[in-house]
């Protein structure tokens, strides 16, 4: 089993590599890019004027909307392919994919993921970002494969509990739904820059974006239906964990003081969007600020402190 999950993690890296490409060419040709509309500008200048019978009829699905479909298909499979290699470590290890940070990196990644797929359903205009997620997906796989790996083993003592299932699903659903807010969240910044008159990169990608306020508003819904479940698991299960397994609630643990930092910048990201007075992009490089510390949580403390949750290489 362990075997398998190895190579379903392989499949799943180029699953979603082989739907960043799809993403990419969507991106640049479909009819909403600029290459698209450029096209379409060059066949009018040419001579080929559109007659209003043509403009009033609905747009037929050209090369780049197959593309993005197959992107979309392509996507799909690797989130099953994701879910067979967390699965096969699962039952490879006979106990929940937690144990450690590749374990843990593999978890929230399939969370991300599955959440992407269900946004993509649920609101089809936003295909464009598939781009950056599937890129995200593949980069942090590729990290937990190539910097965190470890290999199939027993949970350390300290983890056997079962506050480990309460604290660690919360932490890895509410991380992994994080995960696809900052996608948007980026992505709002960049169109509203590209709107506003500004012409350098990344600025320029703004070209390719949708709606500046479809973006603003999904990193919002997503950041605030993850900000419960990221203070049941950091703030109420982990405490009550803590105090389980080493007698005290609050430690000054290098994890739990980064945990508590992200949850205070979520907080003011929540506190800034409901505020008329802040600017949504003022309350938007919150959350963004907030990942990075989420990031810095989950490598930077595992990596370079030591501390009673250095489980990096563990289980």
């Amino acid at each position: 089993m362990a075997e398998l999950s190895n190579q379903l993690m392989a499949l799943t890296v180029l699953a979603y590599l082989a739907a960043m490409v799809c993403y990419a060419g969507e991106y640049a040709f479909g009819k909403r890019s600029h290459i698209g509309k450029a096209a379409s500008r060059q066949l009018v200048g040419a001579g080929a004027p559109v007659s209003p019978v043509e403009e009033e009829a609905p747009a037929k699905r050209g090369k780049g909307d197959v593309i993005g479909l197959i992107a979309v298909g392509i996507n799909i499979l690797g989130l099953f392919l994701h879910l067979g290699t967390t699965v096969t470590r699962g039952l490879a290890a006979d106990r929940m994919p937690w144990g450690n940070m590749y374990e843990y990196i593999l978890s929230t990644a399939l969370i991300g993921s599955a959440v992407w797929v269900g946004v993509l359903l649920r609101k089809p205009a936003v295909r464009h970002l598939g781009l950056f997620v599937s890129l995200t997906l593949v980069v942090l796989l590729g990290a937990a494969a190539l910097v965190a790996y470890t290999p199939v083993g027993p949970l350390v003592p300290a983890l056997e509990s079962y506050w480990y299932v309460f604290h660690v699903s919360t932490i890895i659903i509410s991380s992994g739904i994080f995960l696809v807010g900052v996608v948007p969240a980026l992505s709002f910044l960049i169109k509203d820059g590209w709107d506003a008159g500004k012409r350098s990169f990344p600025y320029t990608l703004g070209r390719h974006i949708g709606d500046a306020g479809v973006l603003e508003r999904l990193t919002f819904r997503l950041h605030a239906f993850a900000f419960p479940l990221f203070t049941f698991g950091a703030l109420i299960a982990g405490p009550l964990w803590a105090e389980a397994s080493w007698g005290r609630y609050w430690g000054w643990d290098p994890k739990e003081v980064w945990a508590f930092i992200s949850w205070i910048v979520y907080a003011a990201y929540l506190h800034a969007r409901a505020t008329p007075s802040v600017k949504r992009t003022t309350a938007t490089w919150i959350a963004i600020l907030g990942f990075v510390t989420m990031l810095m949580n989950l490598f930077g403390v595992n990596l370079f402190f030591e501390g009673l949750h250095s489980y990096a290489n563990a289980g």
